[in-house]
């Protein structure tokens, strides 16, 4: 194994030291600039996502010995800044007045999607939690996950320290998925079973009409934006306060609320978690102070960069090995929850008298999150849905961590 050249050769088990930090930062940023210039070059690394090739290639690196499988830029730099600055930045975007006003019959079955994913969860984990030992934190991932998305994923990943093999196996089987998902979507919405059992007055009228080339989802997502000096240092301001006061906040309730029984040990978990109050505060101001929010540029941006980060350092310490003999059941795992949460969408509008396009794009905004859903819409022709649909998916970014962390007290976690 290369480990025991390195150790034979340089008395340590990588190429790279792990107080190397310079090295290792080098590494890190080069390997998530090149995953998002391919993710936004190539149709192939966009289909794959940035934050999947950033994870590939920590996974090659620590698999190959070139960088440490554990160290401080990782645990102390990534873990204890990026992530948790990341989360309030992204969740800026979280006005709820803007939600609830606009988002209309798509957030009904967005929400019901939401509660099938939460039914889905414990019933693929009480299904395999035999076959998959630490099942549990992955039923946490795709609670955060598949209601909300990166942003969930990262705080509960946090949270609750679900191992790096997990996570990597996990992320793995998620993109496998998401390319079948996509497809039986997009096979729904030209189904003559569906059609004849929903309304699709959107489908109609683009047949009607033609289809004129769409702008690939990167683009119209990632376009450029003009930003100011004041943007980044109101930016990294806001975020180093919001994540200081829900530290604090989340402190001082876990301390005082009692562990006694089941429902304070899950109140404690839930009010003593900082990312409980990061989403929180995150989203009041983005709600009460959505006009001064509205004037800043390059929250997103930064805080995408920072998760980028933390999918590379979330694919060192995952096994090859083990992802190729996890990942094929943990793919039968969300495979039970996507199949869930796509009965409780279609029935759900189907009781409710929806058309066929709200019922594909909330899905979509539950399980690919805001912007596959927005992309799925401006692909399809659907423009009257991208609004909603990015409203609903960012909606989810506010729940999930919630749901996260009430699904991991239940499972002991």
């Amino acid at each position: 194994m290369l480990s025991n050249f390195f150790m034979n050769a340089l008395g340590r088990e990588s190429l790279i030291a792990p107080d190397d930090h310079w090295a290792l930062m080098m590494v890190m940023c080069l390997a998530v600039a090149i995953s998002i210039y391919l993710e936004q070059k190539y149709a192939w690394a966009s289909k794959v996502s940035g934050a999947v090739l950033a994870l590939i290639f920590a996974l090659v690196l620590s698999n190959l010995s070139i960088i440490p499988i554990s160290c401080t830029v990782y645990d102390d730099i990534i873990w204890g800044f990026a992530v948790p600055m990341a989360i309030p930045l992204l969740l800026l975007q979280c006005n709820m007045k803007k939600i609830w006003r606009e988002t209309g019959r798509m957030m009904v079955i967005f929400l019901i999607g939401a509660v099938g994913t939460f039914v889905g969860v414990f019933i693929a984990y009480f299904l395999l939690r035999g076959a998959v030992p630490g099942l549990e934190g992955a039923a946490v991932l795709e609670t955060g996950g598949y209601i909300g998305g990166g942003v969930n994923f990262a705080a509960l990943a946090a949270q609750f320290e679900v191992p790096g093999e997990m996570i990597g196996a996990i992320t793995v089987s998620d993109n496998l998925l998401m390319t079948l998902y996509f497809f039986v979507l997009l096979w729904c919405a030209g189904s003559r079973f569906f059609r004849s059992h929903f309304t699709h007055p959107k489908i109609d009228a683009v047949e009607a009409k033609g289809t004129d080339d769409s702008k690939t989802q990167a683009a119209q997502y990632w376009s450029r934006k003009d930003i100011s000096l004041k943007d980044i240092a109101i930016n990294v301001a806001l975020a180093v306060t919001i994540v200081f006061l829900s530290q604090r906040v989340g402190g001082f309730l876990g301390g005082v609320i009692p562990t006694g029984n089941i429902l304070t040990q899950i109140l404690n978990a839930f009010f003593g978690s900082q990312y409980v109050w990061i989403t929180t505060f995150s989203m009041l101001i983005s709600t009460f102070a959505d006009k001064q929010i509205a004037k800043l540029n390059g929250s997103q941006e930064v805080a995408t960069f920072l998760i980028y980060l933390f999918f590379f350092v979330i694919g060192v310490p995952a096994s090859i090995f083990a992802i190729i003999t996890k990942a094929p059941l943990l793919l039968v795992f969300s495979g039970i929850i996507v199949i869930i949460n796509m009965l409780f969408c279609f029935c759900g509008a189907k009781l409710f008298k929806f058309d066929l396009e709200d019922a594909i794009i909330a899905s979509n905004a539950n399980i690919g999150g805001p912007t596959t859903a927005a992309g799925m819409a401006i692909a399809q022709g659907w423009t009257e849905l991208v609004g909603p649909a990015m409203l609903t998916g960012t909606f989810g970014y506010v729940i999930g961590t919630y749901l996260g962390i009430i699904v991991g007290t239940l499972l002991g976690m």
